[in-house]
């Protein structure tokens, strides 16, 4: 029982190389490897990428309006505090 497990273990091994590639070898699979990626990728309509651009721009500028705010804030604070004590 424990020679067949055993055995189908090694069936089951990955075949390892000690060789190392070649520099043009590693970079035509490195783009193999990217291109067969890229094809899994799900790409947006560009209806998507139209509303998440818009989405984006739209909390850019709540997040400048509301950054503004705090600092006109802070801005008139050092100034009632400069008048203040000057």
């Amino acid at each position: 029982m424990a020679d067949e497990k055993k055995a189908a273990q090694q069936k089951v091994a990955v075949k390892k190389t000690d060789e190392k590639l070649k520099f043009f070898a590693r970079v035509k699979k490195w783009f193999r490897d990217m291109k067969s990626e890229l094809k899994k990728v799900v790409w947006p309509t560009p209806k998507q990428t139209a509303k998440n651009t818009g989405v984006a721009l739209v909390v850019i500028v709540v997040c400048a309006v509301v950054l503004w705010g705090f600092d006109s804030a802070a801005q008139a604070t050092v100034r009632a505090l400069i008048d203040i004590f000057a």
